[in-house]
């Protein structure tokens, strides 16, 4: 059986020392957070994760979810009371609006107890995860009446929610969506049709589940300009806010998936439901993105999150594990062989996925915190500057993150050998669940165009550049610190490589959109790496200024040139790739295929 530790040492120093968020308590809610409370909520949270939700991953998933006759659900043993335990420890609202029963406290905060309780049970961790990204949406575009009515009791944590996208016949092109809703007459609508792989979709946690729905009203223009967004819930709720009669909602089935089985993804129904607009009419895209961009996160953090733990446990076997000897001759000669942990190809597999791991959170915490300032920071150009960088990373941390966590998690397994293929040690669970996570909230080839495609040009290319002036001026105000100069230096060279790659784009793309298109995953990758010789030159820097104060720092240093000297190459492999264009990938005819 696998073990999970909240990895709260390198939370505390990424925040406390990387982020320094102490900076901002001049801010909402980063007022209240001091030392003591972060330390506090980190240990209760990285309790909840190691005691409660670990132990049920693996039954879970053995498990699975149950539907009945009914069409109701059943999460598998032990779910219910770690969600009772979940919600009554109030973490659902924990970084949400006050005046809705949340505690108001920093995103970033609230991403760092999400990432242990995907690290340690990702199915359980996005049933709430879906539920507050509803509930965002909700706050965003919802009337004051529609977020009096549904949110204190989704942040209480008495009621979940799902997003509902996906139909049989369409996915990531929502233009072609055929669900459709009609006027009520008295303010509601009445929607109906079919949507597949949703998540949390039905499930016996929470006392009512509010679904948002995009669909078509009747006479709305065709494709992505014609849609709207729905609130229907499972149960009406009466005017006092008890529960009215069931919906015409209902599970049709749960699907029968790789990985993530206790979390119950389900085909919805919708037979004349009532609905409720949320928003505009036919802008519901605009505002289904409002919880698409937030769940797009939350994926790279599940990405990260697997990596973690799958690390966790592959480095506990490779110190155990007896098998031959070290190269350099008996490590422990008094044994019949010498833990594994002496060989360098585990060492290498072990080390590439730490040097991902740390570096990753560094950056995607980072980066949750800018959207904290986009909402808090007291002046437009922060605003604007934290707004551009959430655009922009978004698509490039989904993608990297949940790729390379998968492979990592696979790399973990592989420590194993054998056993890892075993469904009793558990690593192989590891490698279904972080499999979807490149799949759903858009395939990582999306992300890819999207990058390439809208997020480089939007705004002249603004947000890149900043990103880029800010890596300039980090540089130059740390030059003269030689212990971080091979920081700095493989920051240099990595921003180097994404300009040339980016100018290649500029130049080439327009005459054939194909060269952007066969090129976007090596530029996402590449852009990627940037992004990590950022969070580790930042990383390393604070390192270096506690290095005499324990092995923590220094071992810091050390994973990160680790980084600098086996990972970060990469990048010219991405480079050249970018510049051989399209025509080869396009050469063949369909039919050759």
């Amino acid at each position: 059986m696998t073990q999970y530790a909240a990895p709260t040492t390198d939370m505390k120093f990424v925040l406390n020392e990387v982020l320094q968020i102490s900076k901002y308590s001049n801010l909402p809610g980063f007022s209240e957070v001091n030392e003591e409370l972060l330390d506090a909520i980190l240990e209760e949270g990285g309790k909840l994760a190691a005691n409660v939700l670990h132990p049920i991953n693996h039954s879970g998933d053995k498990e699975g979810c149950t539907r009945h006759d009914d069409g109701s659900v059943t999460t598998p043993k032990g779910m219910p009371e770690a969600y009772d335990a979940y919600r009554e420890g109030g973490w659902q609202g924990l970084s949400f609006d006050p005046d809705y029963g949340g505690q108001g406290l920093p995103n970033v905060l609230g991403l760092a107890v999400s990432e242990m309780m995907s690290g340690a049970n990702m199915a359980f961790a996005m049933y709430p995860g879906l539920s507050r990204g509803a509930a965002n949406a909700i706050h965003a575009h919802g009337s004051d009446d529609q977020k009096s009515k549904w949110l204190p009791k989704m942040i209480a944590g008495d009621w979940g929610g799902t997003m509902n996208l996906t139909e049989p016949h369409c996915g990531t092109d929502l233009g072609l969506l055929k669900s459709k809703a009609v006027p009520a007459g008295d303010g509601s609508f009445k929607v109906s049709g079919q949507k597949i792989f949703i998540s949390s979709g039905e499930h016996d946690l929470t006392e009512n589940i509010i679904h948002l729905v995009l669909a078509r009203i009747e006479g709305a223009p065709e494709g992505t300009k014609g849609i709207s967004l729905f609130i229907v819930p499972k149960f009406l709720v009466n005017d006092d806010g008890s529960l009215g009669a069931r919906n015409g909602v209902s599970c049709g089935s749960i699907e029968e998936k790789m990985g993530i089985h206790a979390n119950s993804t389900c085909v919805m129904n919708y037979d004349e439901a009532t609905g409720y607009l949320l928003g505009e009419e036919n802008k519901g895209l605009k505002a289904m993105f409002t919880m698409m961009n937030e769940a797009r996160l939350g994926v790279a953090m599940q990405g990260m999150a697997i990596s973690e733990v799958s690390y966790q446990n592959g480095a506990a076997y490779a110190k155990e594990r007896l098998q031959g000897r070290a190269l350099t001759g008996p490590a422990e000669p008094d044994k019949p062989a010498d833990p594994i942990i002496v060989h360098p190809d585990v060492r290498r597999m072990l080390m590439d996925q730490r040097a991902f791991t740390e570096g990753a959170r560094a950056w995607i915490y980072w980066t949750a915190l800018h959207g904290d300032l986009q909402e808090l920071a007291e002046d437009e150009e922060t605003r604007q500057k934290a707004d551009d960088y959430m655009g922009l990373m978004t698509p490039i941390l989904k993608s990297y993150l949940t790729e390379k966590g998968y492979w990592h998690a696979t790399n973990a397994q592989q420590v194993l050998g054998g056993h890892g293929y075993i469904q009793e040690w558990g690593m192989e669970q590891f490698v279904r669940d972080a499999r979807i996570a490149l799949i759903y909230e858009g395939a990582n080839g999306i992300q890819a165009l999207d990058l390439v495609g809208r997020k480089l040009m939007k705004d002249g290319g603004r947000a890149w550049q900043s990103f880029f002036a800010e890596i300039d001026e980090f540089v130059a105000d740390n030059q003269g610190n030689d212990e971080l100069a091979p920081f700095l230096d493989g920051l240099k060279l990595a921003k180097e490589r994404t300009e040339e790659a980016t100018q290649w784009l500029a130049a080439n793309a327009m005459q054939n959109f194909n060269h952007a298109g066969a090129g976007s995953m090596d530029y996402l990758n590449l852009f990627a790496l940037n992004c990590l010789a950022y969070a580790w030159a930042m990383s390393a820097k604070s390192a270096i200024e506690k290095k005499g104060e324990g092995d923590f720092y220094g071992n810091k240093l050390v994973t990160g040139k680790y980084f600098l000297e086996r990972i970060l190459p990469d990048g010219a492999a991405y480079l050249e790739k970018i510049k051989t264009g399209a025509d080869t990938m396009m050469a063949l005819p369909a039919e050759a295929f």
